[in-house]
């Protein structure tokens, strides 16, 4: 099995050999890892994947199988991949925590390390966190939709593979899930699973009423009974009713009833209807089957008598624009600002080693040596290649993204937000452009 340093596009380290060959794989140099724009239908983004990446930082080494691996490709010589036997993060990172809404251009990380070092990262570090923060922000997107109410993220088997899923569902619970159906990601993270059972386990018996008595005979004081198999309202609800009466009358109480297809908000209505009727007022009702943002927020406009939502598709392929357009550009080298120059004026970069100050009506994306009014974004996460931060805890990750969207969000969609570089920084680059243009002039 590879290690983790074999996680990166060939480019990476035929440049790495580059720079060996020419003497400047050992310079410092930093690195901005930041998106251009948020993707579709996302209105705040969401900052996640940070943690894996410090624990990948802290273990990044080639092995004797990685380099007998790299040596078959004939491309590399014994000097280089010597070189890299010997190669390990010792760089500095900094980085915005996890949970924190940030917007185009703003460093998400600042990666200051070797030239070697700093370059070989990039393929891991941009699958990471722009991944991880696309899910995460579509969680957050989902839950403001939701109102409040839990949205629980189902999304594991439509994942893209395994490591999809469970990258997937960490940032889901930043971005407010409040539990997963992947069991696995459950272990890891320590987060609430939920579930209940598919139509399978309805069809699997002779009769819809058998299922429903068999599963509430295995879980008494945690039945959530699927009811939509044959007849959402004509037999679901009414057998879903006549076991939670029998569970009443053995001393248990049934937790709710699933609605997975159809039209969700006169289904939701009729259900909770019947289940006061029979009174069982505490019933939940629980929709999934194919939601999206867009198609919760219709039904919360609605008032759907709906207690919590699963959501899987949409949330882990984030369907509607899968990729969050993130890049890594080299900033400075040698101590020295450098930026790339494009016919495209979004492709253009910003030099220097960066910082971003959060104030009331916005940030300030600014030199890291400069003292502007705010807060700074970007907080020490990794000195020397040791992480600075604690593990994360992803209970405390949600709360601080709830806090977080909640003061800004509002701002933001009145257009009361900005983003706007300082005049160092601005000075900077119209300085490093026309050195540039002079130089490419002659």
């Amino acid at each position: 099995m590879t290690t983790a340093a074999l996680f990166t596009d060939l480019y990476e380290l035929t440049m790495l050999a580059g720079y060996l060959a020419a003497g400047c794989a050992e310079e410092q140099a930093t690195f901005d890892l930041y998106f251009r724009n948020p993707p579709a239908g996302v209105d705040l983004v969401v900052a996640a994947g940070l943690d894996p990446v410090l624990d990948y930082l802290e273990a990044l080494s080639f092995d004797d199988e990685d380099l007998a691996y790299l040596s078959s490709l004939s491309l590399f010589d014994d000097t280089f991949l010597t070189y890299l036997g010997q190669l390990a993060f010792r760089g500095d990172v900094w980085a915005v925590p996890e949970g924190l809404p940030v917007f185009s251009d703003e460093p998400l990380l600042r990666v200051s390390a070797t030239l070697a070092e700093a370059q070989l990262v990039e393929t891991y570090l941009l699958n990471r966190i722009c991944y991880s923060s696309l899910v995460a922000s579509n969680a957050a997107q989902l839950t403001r939709a939701a109102r409040g109410k839990p949205v629980l993220e189902f999304g594991a088997r439509r994942a893209h593979g395994p490591d999809g899923a469970m990258t997937g569902a960490r940032a889901a619970m930043i971005g407010g899930c409040t539990a997963t159906s992947n069991v696995a990601a459950g272990q890891r993270f320590d987060v609430a699973v939920s579930g209940t059972q598919a139509h399978a386990f309805v069809m699997a018996f002779a009769s819809e009423l058998a299922a429903f008595r068999a599963y509430a005979a295995t879980f008494p004081d945690a039945s959530i009974l699927l009811v939509d198999t044959y007849d959402t309202l004509g037999s679901g609800v009414p057998n879903a009713i006549t076991v939670a009466n029998e569970l009443a009358a053995g001393g248990h109480a049934m937790k709710g009833v699933r609605l997975d297809s159809g039209d969700l908000a006169s289904l939701s209505r009729e259900t909770r209807r019947l289940l006061d009727a029979a009174g069982l007022p505490d019933v939940q009702i629980i929709a999934s089957g194919d939601l999206d943002a867009e198609r919760v927020r219709e039904l919360e406009q609605l008032n759907v008598p709906i207690d919590g939502y699963g959501v899987g598709t949409s949330l882990l392929t984030a369907r509607r624009d899968p990729a969050l357009s993130g890049v890594y550009k080299l900033a400075e080298i040698a101590g020295g600002p450098v930026m790339k120059l494009s016919g495209s004026p979004a492709k253009a970069t910003s030099p220097g080693r960066k910082q971003v100050w959060r104030g009331e009506a916005g940030d300030v994306i600014g030199l890291h040596d400069e003292q502007l009014e705010g807060e700074p974004l970007l907080v020490e996460a990794m000195r020397g290649g040791q992480r600075m931060l604690p593990p994360a805890d992803l209970a405390q990750l949600a709360r601080r993204s709830q806090e977080a969207v909640a003061a800004i969000h509002p701002r933001v969609v009145t257009g009361e937000w900005s983003v706007r570089s300082s005049q160092r920084l601005a000075a900077l680059r119209a300085a490093t452009m026309q050195r540039l243009r002079h130089d490419l002039a002659h």
